[in-house]
């Protein structure tokens, strides 16, 4: 017997994690402030970042001692070079880590690299891939020892707010207080009806932007309203994820906002959570879910997705699993033969059976 078989598959590419910027790259650390774990004579925190390679900085000998930049400001980092002292004890930078991120805490940014160790006098470059951080930290995990620096350069770009201009939508609309006016670009605090975006009362009232493409989101900053009803975002959960499954609203959770001064931003921290979907939703029932301004920032997109309806004929049922591995393999390397290599499939659904034809069966009859 044959079937012939509709099915549709699930194209999942994958696409740059980095964003490279198209100007001149500057030296982030060079506008920051330093400090260090402790400072050996006048090796002072500043001379890691003078641009002057034979200034560095020292430690007295301590337990993990470290080094830090405030960038001032979040950045999108690309790479760090290292540049290690020249005249002895090349060795002591062995083993440092290099971390990045938005807390004035060691061990709350994640490692961007570790440096296996740099020649005295030589310079060592460490890839970020797009990490976003406003400090940068040189900690050097020891139980006694010593750090020491001669320069630290820091490049990148600044972020991109990957909610802005892109589709929004919430539960209901008061008034002319759209969806979209929480990713205009304008906090609108002067004139909130105009510029911030509201639901009406009503049980857990919810907003959502669509980022268009899956990112590994980092950060998300809300800012409230400045003019009244500013306990309205107090509870407000911030969800993330590809699902559509309930308005998005089973995604997973990066974080509750416990409140938000008037007119004030508040930055909550996703950890790279993975979505396409940002939501906002209330607890409360009986409530309003007003909204200045959404921003998301990431990197990506790290998933774009595609769809593919194919049709054919097969004497096989695929409702075997083992078929329906073999069928996306196949798939897959007459892709890799066009030059599509970097890509998964996946079903986005079972295949169905649309029609089969029959055939004639005779019996025996005794």
């Amino acid at each position: 017997m044959t079937g012939f078989y509709r099915y549709m598959l699930l194209l999942l590419g994958f696409f740059s994690m980095t964003k490279k910027s198209d100007g001149v790259e500057v030296n982030a650390a060079r506008s920051g402030t330093t400090s260090q774990s402790s400072t050996d004579f006048n090796w002072y925190s500043q001379y890691a970042t003078d641009g002057v390679s034979t200034s560095c900085t020292h430690t007295l000998i301590q337990a993990n001692p470290w080094w830090r930049v405030d960038l001032l400001k979040t950045l999108s980092v690309d790479r760090l070079v290292v540049t290690n002292r020249p005249d002895c004890c090349a060795e002591r930078i062995n083993g440092a880590e290099i971390r990045v991120g938005h807390i004035a805490d060691i061990y709350s940014n994640p490692v961007c690299c570790v440096i296996p160790s740099i020649p005295a006098g030589a310079s060592y470059t460490c890839s970020c891939n797009g990490r976003e951080g406003r400090y940068v930290y040189v900690v050097l995990p020891s139980a006694s020892g010593v750090l020491t620096v001669c320069e630290v350069e820091v490049y990148g770009v600044l972020p991109e707010n990957l909610a802005l201009g892109k589709n929004a939508t919430q539960s209901s609309t008061w008034y002319t207080w759209y969806a979209g006016h929480a990713i205009d670009g304008n906090r609108g605090l002067s004139q909130p009806s105009t510029w911030c975006s509201s639901t009406h009362y009503q049980n857990n009232p919810w907003w959502r932007v669509d980022l268009h493409n899956v990112y590994k989101v980092s950060r998300v900053v809300v800012t409230n309203r400045a003019d009244c009803c500013l306990d309205q975002v107090n509870g407000v959960k911030i969800l993330i994820g590809n699902s559509l499954e309930d308005n998005g609203n089973n995604n997973s959770m990066c974080a509750v906002i416990p409140s938000i001064a008037a007119g004030g931003s508040a930055t909550f921290v996703c950890n790279y959570m993975e979505g396409r979907y940002v939501n906002l939703i209330s607890p409360r029932n009986s409530t309003a879910l007003p909204l200045c301004e959404v921003e998301v920032y990431g990197i990506g997109p790290w998933l774009k997705y595609s769809f593919m309806r194919i049709e054919f004929k097969s004497s096989a049922s695929l409702t075997d699993s083992t078929l329906r591995v073999d069928l996306l393999t196949q798939l897959q390397s007459a892709l890799a033969t066009r030059g599509i290599s970097e890509v998964m499939l996946r079903w986005s659904q079972m295949p169905k059976q649309d029609k089969k034809q029959k055939q004639d069966v005779k019996r025996k009859c005794s």
